[in-house]
């Protein structure tokens, strides 16, 4: 099977799997971040079969919507490639990317690195910031019938992961919780040019809620 072949049925297993997915967690997502990685990917020189297996399946599972069960991603995605005889080496290594994607792993203790993690890790935290990020934690702030903002609620950035894992509050808290770290966080060069102009926007667009919601 070639590269092609593994790529068009691992697209196909993961609209199966995402369908009926919350909406900012679903295959639509699972797209932009592959198309962003891939973007950066031809700057940067990563292995291009590891970004594109691993920009696919890194939410095939996402552990807020399995009980907070970290492995179950890292899990389904390795049965699947097996299934498709991929080298046991590449599988060992999209398990690992997915296994320290996430901002809430960054927050615990890491002991994985390699290039093509950095990459799709900057195409995952592009997708959430700017107007889609925007977009996608007001999504998941009404999934969660959450507040959209209360004034007596401040964010609480610099959290435990044990903190963020467990935080209920209202969604403009996300945007001090993690949206607006993420640009200094970027790992690759084009990941960082392309977070600055999201994370602009991100400031503009409080600027007009906070003006809005006291009546200005």
């Amino acid at each position: 099977m070639d590269n092609d072949q593994i790529t068009a049925q691992t697209i196909r297993f993961v609209k199966e799997t995402l369908a009926g997915a919350e909406a900012g967690h679903d295959w639509f997502h699972i797209e932009r971040v592959y198309k962003t990685a891939l973007n950066i990917n031809a700057r940067e020189k990563g292995d291009l079969l590891t970004v594109t297996l691993a920009a696919l399946l890194h939410d095939i599972a996402d552990s807020k919507f399995n009980n907070g069960d970290e492995e179950i991603g890292p899990r389904l995605a390795g049965d699947f490639l097996s299934s498709l005889n991929i080298p046991a080496e590449l599988i060992l290594h999209v398990q690992e990317i997915i296994r320290n994607l996430s901002y809430k792993a960054s927050l615990g203790d890491l002991n994985f690195q390699s290039a093509e993690l950095d990459i799709v890790q900057d195409a995952d935290r592009l997708d959430a910031i700017g107007a889609i990020g925007i977009a996608r934690a007001f999504t998941y702030g009404g999934y969660k019938n959450r507040t959209m903002y209360d004034p007596d609620i401040p964010g609480m950035a610099g959290q435990s992961k044990e903190a963020y894992k467990n935080s209920t509050a209202p969604t403009i808290n996300h945007f001090y919780e993690k949206l607006l770290l993420l640009k200094d966080l970027m790992k690759t060069s084009a990941g960082k040019e392309l977070a600055k102009q999201r994370h602009d926007f991100m400031l503009r667009y409080l600027d007009q809620f906070y003006a809005e919601w006291e009546g200005r």
